[in-house]
């Protein structure tokens, strides 16, 4: 009877004191964490996830005569492009192909067009030098 007249004592205190005590505490934590995934979202996850979207825009508009670097440093210009390569005219008789994933960048036309200005006055300057 000493057993039975104790027992709703010990299931009553811990319920009562427990459920309103761990809800508590575990507010603090799902909030850090909600915080720590915001963090990582807007200075990690979506500033990648923009640059992709950026790449595959400028992977999908290339075409024939653009300047080009590969993610290797070689420049060049394409001369041919097929669905996953594209082959680059890196010197008058020189071609490679690579993927098209492999390449970096397109090169101003601005950038261009004075490289092609200082590359024609460099050849003029040694004409004039023979």
């Amino acid at each position: 009877m000493n057993m039975l007249s104790n027992l709703p004592l010990l299931m009553g205190a811990p319920g009562g004191a427990g459920a309103s005590g761990g809800a508590t505490s575990i507010a603090p934590t799902l909030v850090t964490f909600g915080l720590v995934f915001a963090i990582f979202y807007f200075l990690i996850i979506r500033p990648q996830n923009k640059r992709q979207k950026q790449t595959q825009q400028m992977l999908q508009a290339l075409k024939k005569g653009d300047r080009v670097v590969t993610i290797g440093g070689i420049r060049g210009t394409i001369f041919s492009l097929k669905e996953d390569t594209a082959v680059l005219k890196v010197d008058d008789n020189t071609k490679i192909q690579f993927s098209r994933s492999a390449i970096s960048q397109v090169i101003d036309k601005k950038a261009a067009a004075a490289e092609a200005a200082t590359d024609s006055a460099g050849s003029d300057a040694e004409t004039d030098a023979k």
